[in-house]
């Protein structure tokens, strides 16, 4: 389960209300202005003499014809577009944009005989002063829902990619959880049989990890000293099954208590220190160091030994772990990560640089 901080939310939902007011304000101050940009022959033209009376009456008609632009922007936004030309009924969509402009020009001559008195009704002038601005309404509405439509298609898209990413990360966890139970039980086993006074405290961090791995790796991300702890007791319990076989050493620097990380991202490496660095080895040894700092950078380094012949030899299992984390890691953290696995002189390391969130 995915959460995302409620304040996030707002933030991000108050941005984009913002937006689309800024959006819709500065459509309207052009729209706004498109009368006197586009008539070629002004008022001033048509009527070469008026008095002050008679320019306050052309003014105040034309800051009630600016509703006019209003209604035919939104009709054609969300009534015209949606319902004829997004349909590809582009003859009755010209024909409605027709009867729309027919409408703007009735309710424009009944408002010019409301507010002038002495200057005579002119269609034709009426005509050209508002087809070029109705024309332009009509496009600029046309670019504002391509780009309504744009921004909803891909918000679909990235919400689809979001859902795949969550699938594929619950598979890949899936894959590991089973290959951890399965290298602890054998822990319990060999305890069992050694009739070890360890078995009980063994359970009990058995019973910690497993809910650990139940409940917290549901969540999008967990603090790191968390996934410290869990990788502590999952190398006590190693260290326990294999006693002074093996030299482990973990060191641990955490600079808060706060720094987040994705859940079971670390432990495969651990793991594979474990599968590869123990058996026909001389003086097999593992070292694991975790660190981060004020700048919420995470450094992780594992080493340990391995056969370069043994290591061929490998079972179903093998390679799942790895695998799987690398694919984790190019999806939670695609430029934010730097891994590298090197084998030399039959030492195997791991080393990873992450920028936490």
């Amino acid at each position: 389960m995915i959460r995302q901080n409620p304040l996030n939310m707002k933030q991000s939902e108050w941005s984009k209300k913002y937006i689309q007011l800024s959006l819709h304000v500065l459509v309207w101050l052009v729209i706004f202005s498109l009368p006197y940009l586009t008539d070629i022959s002004h008022t001033h033209h048509i009527h070469p003499v008026l008095t002050p009376d008679q320019e306050g009456e052309f003014f105040n008609l034309n800051l009630c014809s600016y509703l006019l632009w209003v209604f035919s922007f939104y009709l054609n936004s969300y009534v015209l577009m949606p319902n004829l030309f997004r349909r590809n009924r582009y003859v009755y969509y010209a024909i409605s944009l027709f009867f729309a402009f027919a409408f703007v020009l009735t309710i424009h001559s009944l408002l010019y005989k409301v507010f002038i008195t002495a200057v005579p009704f002119d269609l034709a002038g009426s005509v050209r002063f508002n087809f070029p601005a109705f024309f332009m309404t009509v496009a600029i509405s046309i670019s504002y829902r391509l780009i309504i439509e744009k921004q909803k298609s891909d918000k679909l898209q990235i919400e689809k990619q979001q859902e795949t990413m969550k699938t594929e990360l619950a598979f890949l966890r899936s894959q590991i959880s089973p290959h951890f139970i399965m290298n602890v039980l054998n822990n319990i086993v060999a305890l069992s049989r050694l009739k070890s006074d360890e078995l009980e405290p063994t359970l009990m961090k058995l019973s910690g990890l497993i809910q650990y791995m139940l409940y917290e790796t549901d969540e999008e991300r967990v603090a790191v000293k968390t996934e410290a702890e869990y990788l502590q007791s999952y190398i006590d319990l190693q260290k326990q099954r294999f006693g002074s076989k093996v030299r482990v050493t973990f060191q641990l620097s955490l600079a808060d208590d706060w720094s987040e990380i994705e859940p079971m991202l670390l432990i495969p490496f651990v793991e594979n220190a474990f599968k590869h660095g123990i058996g026909m080895i001389e003086s097999p040894e593992i070292s694991i160091f975790l660190k981060t700092n004020r700048q919420k950078e995470l450094f992780f380094h594992v080493k340990n030994k391995y056969n370069s012949t043994a290591i061929q030899i490998k079972d179903k299992m093998s390679g799942i772990g790895l695998n799987n984390v690398k694919r984790r890691l190019s999806i939670l953290y695609p430029d934010t990560h730097k891994l590298s696995i090197d084998k030399e002189n039959e030492v195997f390391e791991v080393t990873l640089n992450l920028k936490l969130r």
